[in-house]
């Protein structure tokens, strides 16, 4: 490549910078591929918040229509306990009242098929009154959880027991009782009505749910009552360490929440609300697999479209960076084929260093850089001691090669940019050192004659057996008057000092000008 040929520190005029066309393609490319995932991820992020705020207003929604269900039914249930109790609690429960006690208790029970039953017992947990008209034979409900309740408390509100097998005929039900007391507020016996499970189980069933849903009515101290999907054994469990209980029901009555089951692992979405008028509480749970099924869906479809589209824009931006690298691939040979002249033109083709064409033009450039600046502009002349009997002792293809290695020496010792180094002519050498005074100029001449000396290059011509060089050196800051070719005669003239000194050496050159000596060189 040609050494080029301008002020460094003349930013006007000069040539523009290349845009990498190639690096910004690629650049490019990326940011559409990930502006197109970025816009995938927050679409799907949305439609999945939409979704599931979706879920839970509907989750919200089935609770409510189960909680008022719950509530009807218990409400209506108690409303004929009741009536019969405070009519019961009047006019006692004598044998002459018993058939009466029990034509009512049946229309009762034939007006709301919640009902299983109702069920009069004395304080002895004894069978009374019944809507099934036979007292059943076995024995009482003393050990029954509502009866215990009633016996042990003075309260006449309802209490709603566990959910337990009916002694009458052996179906699930769910105790809704009160205290009956006589006239004197001592307890007398207990009323209870067994809503039956079935009646929950149907209404359950009654929502279009996925098999995987979850539906449970349960007290509110986490006892379950009933659930969907039916599970005979699970009937009395206790769900008091469920995150709804725990977590959830003490901070809301009602809500929402995402929890993972503790059964089969799967996260589910739970709506769940505690009744106003009694201790119970009612949840459903949707699984979240479910609850997104259409999202998936569309996420599936979305991400097979952008990874299309993405895949295509890659193998466009990957056949556009092609044509983009075989356009810079031509271009640089273009280049490369226009410089070639010019290469051939101002350097050697021995050494590869400039040539005096080059010389010229650059001692031009930077001697009017240093007159503009005050700068001090340094010439180094080098020439190889007895070079003619060099090459009449080994010969002129060994000769070219002597001079190839000097020149890859000398090329070494000089590190900045601006440094030129030329082959001036035969076995002559020049160093243009811009910026550079006397001092700096010495130091590196010395340091290319030690160099070639260490090279060990034999030379039997030579008093040392070894090749050297000598040197001459001038520096000065360029005025007006001064001239280039004073600069290269004084550069010169100590140059042929150092080899009439006797080789070998640096000289620097006086101040006075000179003129050319002519003593012939060896």
């Amino acid at each position: 490549m040609p050494t080029p040929i301008h002020d460094p520190h003349d930013t006007l005029g000069g040539p523009l910078k290349r845009l990498p066309l190639r690096k910004a393609a690629v650049i490019f490319i990326a940011a559409v591929c990930l502006s197109l995932c970025g816009l995938l991820y927050l679409q799907l992020e949305q439609s999945r918040e939409h979704d599931l705020s979706q879920a839970q207003i509907a989750s919200v929604n089935l609770t409510r229509a189960m909680a008022q269900q719950a509530e009807d039914t218990f409400v209506a249930a108690d409303l004929v306990v009741t009536s019969l109790a405070d009519w019961i609690q009047a006019d006692g429960f004598g044998v002459a009242l018993t058939p009466r006690l029990q034509r009512t208790f049946a229309r009762r029970v034939q007006a709301l098929q919640q009902l299983h039953g109702l069920f009069l017992f004395d304080r002895q947990g004894q069978w009374v009154v019944t809507s099934f008209g036979e007292l059943p034979t076995r024995q009482g409900v003393a050990d029954r959880e509502y009866f215990k309740f009633h016996q042990q408390n003075a309260s006449l509100q309802a209490h709603i027991g566990p959910a337990i097998r009916s002694r009458q005929n052996g179906e699930w039900i769910i105790p809704l009782s009160r205290r009956v007391n006589d006239r004197n507020g001592q307890f007398q016996g207990v009323l209870m009505a067994g809503i039956r499970m079935e009646y929950f189980d149907r209404f359950f069933t009654s929502f279009s749910l996925d098999d995987r849903a979850l539906m449970f009515l349960a007290l509110a101290d986490g006892t379950l009552l009933s659930r969907r999907p039916g599970a005979e054994l699970r009937i009395g469990e206790s769900l008091a360490q469920g995150e709804i209980f725990r977590h959830y029901l003490p901070n809301a009555p009602s809500g929402t929440a995402m929890i993972r089951s503790r059964v089969d692992g799967e996260l589910r979405l739970y709506g769940y609300q505690q009744l106003d008028a009694y201790p119970l509480v009612v949840a459903s749970a949707t699984p979240e697999a479910v609850v997104l099924r259409g999202w998936y869906a569309n996420a599936v479809q979305s991400s097979v479209i952008v990874a299309l589209v993405v895949l295509g824009v890659s193998l466009f931006g990957w056949v556009f960076v092609l044509q983009v690298r075989n356009g810079e691939r031509i271009e640089a040979d273009l280049r490369a084929a226009q410089e070639r002249p010019e290469v051939i033109a101002t350097h050697d083709s021995l050494t590869g260093l400039a040539n005096r064409r080059l010389f010229e033009r650059a001692l031009q450039v930077e001697f009017a850089r240093g007159l503009r600046q005050q700068s001090p502009l340094s010439l180094i002349m080098l020439d190889i001691d007895y070079f003619k009997r060099f090459n009449d002792s080994y010969g002129h293809v060994a000769g070219d090669q002597c001079l190839a290695r000097v020149a890859g020496v000398v090329k070494g010792c000089c590190q900045r940019p601006s440094d030129l180094v030329v082959r001036y002519g035969g076995e002559e050498f020049a160093v243009l050192l811009p910026d550079t005074d006397i001092e700096g100029a010495v130091a590196i001449a010395e340091r290319i004659r030690h160099s070639v000396r260490d090279a060990n290059i034999l030379h039997s011509g030579a008093p040392s057996g070894q090749l050297t060089v000598s040197l001459g050196c001038h520096a000065f800051v360029p005025k007006d008057g001064d001239s280039i070719e004073w600069l290269i005669e004084c550069a010169d003239a100590a140059l042929y000092q150092a080899k009439n000194f006797g080789r070998n050496r640096t000289q620097v050159a006086s101040r006075e000008r000179r003129s050319s000596d002519t003593h012939s060189r060896g």
